[in-house]
């Protein structure tokens, strides 16, 4: 943490509001929306959902510092699907479907490093790790299948920003045609997530659908009564307005840039009863203990809170920190990438990602990741290994999420609760508000897209 009531060496009052915030396309498409609860729960529609997104969409597969040599490589999983990741050049990387052609046993059971090939062992049928067949004992019982055995299948493969995305339809488009101004967005925030240490890395196994974990952190207006410890300034909203960019498989939560004709917001947190509560409500400190940092006499409370967190960042970036904007410390700006990535901008570090897990459509797996700034001219440490926590393994246990381990409580305390609401429910749908709502409105829309149902609203029809 750092020192009490610090100094900038700027004014940040000079820093220029973020010109990026200026390309939007607000506001989302008003109105409420029904989402029938069967898509939460029933296997038709896991099993759609595997047909008609996870074998179509682009997806982050794994970091490529996490398979730093030729030959090392990382499973990948989702829902029934499994993908062997690996690179096979300095620069290069391949994604193969992770079943061999003549039994269809996993060619691998788990990650790897350094492999020369690819072998099967139920037979022993081998592929170097470009693809190509090496070793096919008894080859000549399998007359006639050469076409189908000669290479190993193989998903399209693209890298944004340090992750390795891949898509199992190989007539799908380009990756950079399908995340389109992602990349520019990312820069313009000065926010580079290949520069970047990944710091931590937590699986959670959920027992809820993966669409219901998803929600639940695609809206912050939930905080107001599912973190009732996060307190903000009497009378505190957002004054520029808040909006909801729509950039087609991508969204991105804002403030408008000031000028703006968007209304303002209510706050979502409940009101401090004093300054010096606000401030402490934003640090980790025992509760027999006093917050380390106080109100400073002449200065908000709001902006003590951006100075001390600019001065952390100062000790790993040097003063090239006085080139942010207070937005960018705010943990602000929340995007969802279809259909399960969520990169927030700035520098909160965190990163999500939900998926089904096996063919059990109310169970998931939620990736937790903190990727943090590091320092240019020093060495970066290795990228920290996944620590796994079973379905009944508190989050908590994860000790490195630090104190925000204690906010996943909160928010996955309301998982099972809705996952056996969506089944009582006597409307048979939900219901999702216009403004506050957006980003799960965007998601379902797409999910209707994508999965070829009716747009747009509840059909008690269920799956076409």
């Amino acid at each position: 943490m750092a020192d009490a009531n610090v100094r900038d060496k700027v004014d940040p009052s000079q820093i220029p509001f973020p010109e990026h915030l200026r390309i939007a396309k607000p506001p989302y498409r008003p109105g409420v929306m029904r989402v029938p609860v069967d898509r939460f729960y029933k296997q038709e529609y896991h099993d759609l959902e595997v047909e008609r997104i996870w074998k179509r969409s682009w997806q982050w597969a794994c970091r490529v510092e996490e398979i730093p040599e030729i030959g090392d490589f990382q499973i990948y999983e989702i829902a029934e699907l499994s993908f062997i990741v690996i690179r096979t050049g300095a620069n290069s990387f391949k994604a193969y479907w992770n079943s061999c052609p003549h039994r269809a046993r996993r060619i691998r059971d788990c990650d790897g490093k350094r492999a020369t090939e690819l072998r099967c062992m139920f037979h022993g049928w081998a592929w170097s790790i470009d693809g190509k067949i090496k070793d096919m004992m008894f080859g000549e019982d399998f007359p006639g299948t050469g076409r189908e055995v000669s290479r190993l299948r193989e998903a399209k493969v693209g890298v944004w920003a340090g992750f390795i995305m891949i898509n199992p339809d190989l007539d799908a488009e380009p990756l950079e045609d399908f995340i389109g101004e992602l990349p520019d967005h990312f820069e313009a925030i000065g926010c580079d997530f290949g520069a970047r240490w990944k710091q931590v890395h937590v699986q959670a196994e959920l027992e809820c659908n993966w669409k219901v974990a998803q929600e639940a952190f695609l809206e912050p207006w939930h905080a107001t009564t599912t973190h009732p410890q996060l307190i903000g300034l009497p009378m505190e909203g957002h004054p520029a307005g808040e909006r909801w960019d729509d950039f087609g498989n991508w969204m991105r939560n804002a403030p408008a840039f000031p000028g703006d004709p968007v209304p303002p917001t209510r706050g979502w947190s409940t009101p401090a009863e004093n300054e010096q509560q606000f401030i402490d409500g934003h640090y980790d400190y025992h509760l027999n203990e006093e917050c380390p940092v106080k109100v400073e006499e002449g200065i908000s409370p709001a902006e003590t809170v951006m100075r001390n967190a600019r001065e952390e960042y100062r000790a790993v970036m040097g003063d090239k920190i006085d080139e942010y904007h207070d937005f960018h410390f705010s943990g602000y700006e929340m995007v969802s990438l279809w259909p399960n990535m969520h990169p927030w901008g700035g520098f909160s570090r965190l990163i999500y990602r939900f998926r089904p897990l096996g063919s059990n459509p109310e169970r998931c797996i939620m990736d937790i990741l903190l990727m943090s700034p590091w320092p240019e001219d020093k060495p970066m440490p290795a990228p920290a290994t996944i620590h796994r926590l079973g379905p009944d393994e508190p989050i908590t246990n994860a000790v490195e999420l630090g104190f925000i381990a204690r906010i996943f409580v909160q928010d996955l305390g309301n998982l099972r609760a809705v996952q056996a609401g969506l089944k009582s429910s006597p409307h048979r749908y939900v219901i999702l508000g216009s403004h506050n709502d957006a980003p799960v409105r965007h998601f379902h829309d797409l999910y209707d897209k994508w999965m070829g149902l009716e747009e747009g609203s509840f059909d008690e029809r269920g799956v076409k």
